[in-house]
């Protein structure tokens, strides 16, 4: 997808206030209507805009993609950062001037389209009760098989006296429960913004996602691992070590096995009702030739053996 500059699209410097942003958007609003203007590419600018001011009216959401730095340019080829969003805060509320329906892939991929009306987002607005925000969170898969407790650094952001969002750090000690899966939201009840009047306190929806593992990754509620095994193993079979989240276990590898498959450990994937299950996908290693003698192994294999790995292929 390409990136958006949404300052350019603004015709604002990215120092520019929030009343800066705003007279920007009235002033180009009324130039670009598509009831009113003449211009040829009226309708394509005032999506563009609406999606630009929705950003950068937002001190939440502009903060976060200031975060992406100043060194992009728009048209360039975009993927969002693996960490993306983490421990943000953002609240709920409906678009205003914006269509989010029309938001381009750009935006969604930063902020997702839970921030439209009826979006699915658990926060709602009342005259009485603090909003509620919402943040993603990132936790060990591990977490999940046991449950733990973490203090988690949630950002927020005030505006300053200068007129520009400045970022805010709060600390909360978080119980992640056993079985908590990606995408879940956790309620904390009470931690959201302040009532008004004598009105309850909003509360805090954090979404959760798995911090990036070195060897599992997780689908749904199944947790899978690449496991590098040799060709004698997988050839003649045997019983090899093999981590799992809950630990070590004895994994017997069938006689005949081949890379890519697959052997399933029934109820080893995070719990829920029914448990997960872990999937063991081998992968053959094959031992470099780095000694006259290991040369000479593969040279004799060579000589022996009819192996085509094309016949598939009719060559």
């Amino acid at each position: 997808m390409e990136y958006k500059d949404y300052y350019k699209i603004m015709g604002v410097h990215r120092d520019a206030t929030q009343d800066d942003i705003k007279r920007a958007y009235r002033k180009l609003a009324r130039k670009y209507h598509p009831d009113v203007s003449k211009e040829a590419d009226a309708e394509t600018r005032f999506k563009e805009l609406g999606e630009a001011y929705e950003v950068l009216k937002d001190p939440e959401k502009r903060v976060a993609y200031d975060r992406l730095g100043s060194n992009w340019r728009a048209g360039q080829e975009f993927r969002p950062p693996p960490d993306w969003g983490h421990g943000f805060e953002f609240h709920g509320g409906g678009f205003t001037e914006a269509d989010a329906s029309q938001f381009s892939d750009f935006f969604e991929s930063l902020f997702g389209r839970g921030f439209a009306h009826g979006g699915g987002r658990p926060w709602q607005e009342t005259s009485a009760h603090g909003q509620d925000v919402y943040a993603k969170v990132y936790i060990e898969i591990e977490d999940a098989y046991h449950g733990a407790s973490r203090a988690l650094t949630l950002k927020s952001t005030v505006l300053g006296a200068d007129g520009r969002p400045q970022v805010k750090d709060r600390t909360l000690n978080v119980r992640i429960p056993k079985g908590v899966r990606q995408g879940q939201y956790i309620r904390l009840t009470g931690q959201g913004d302040p009532g008004f009047g004598n009105g309850k306190q909003g509360d805090l929806y954090l979404e959760i996602e798995f911090q990036h593992h070195p060897y599992y990754h997780v689908e749904g509620k199944n947790v899978y691992i690449d496991l590098p095994i040799a060709p004698w193993e997988a050839i003649l079979g045997a019983t090899v070590k093999t981590p799992t989240p809950t630990g070590i276990v004895e994994l017997k590898i069938p006689a005949g096995s081949v890379s890519g498959g697959k052997l399933r450990l029934k109820g080893r994937g995070i719990p829920a009702k029914p448990d997960g299950d872990f999937y063991v996908v081998l992968k053959v290693s094959l031992p470099p030739a780095d000694t006259d003698a290991t040369r000479a192994v593969y040279q004799e294999m060579a000589r022996i053996t009819r192996f085509n790995p094309r016949a598939s292929l009719g060559v």
